[in-house]
């Protein structure tokens, strides 16, 4: 049983640029349907990224993006207080 969804004119686009994407990519003509139901259970089998992706807040750093952070860190070898950072931020 086919239900309607109603999506804003650049969901609708998107939606296209992909199906179409997909055809001269593989050859393989899929329906917006197909395409839909692919999209929702690949979604589904990642529920908690598609969940955390509406939350309106941060959540704390896991263990592994500290890291990711902390590797990325260089010093310019000045020593930085919290006065230097309002005068720099605010002005």
């Amino acid at each position: 049983m086919a239900t309607a969804v109603k999506v804003d004119e650049t969901a609708k686009s998107r939606l296209e640029e992909l199906q179409a994407e997909i055809r001269l990519r593989t050859g393989t003509k899929v329906t917006q349907q197909e395409l839909l139901s692919r999209l929702i259970d690949d979604a589904y089998e990642s529920q908690a990224e598609v969940i955390d992706s509406f939350r309106t807040q941060t959540v704390p750093l896991t263990e592994e993006e500290k890291a990711v952070m902390a590797r990325g860190r260089i010093s310019s070898g000045v020593e930085t207080d919290e006065a230097d950072i309002d005068d720099i931020l605010y002005g």
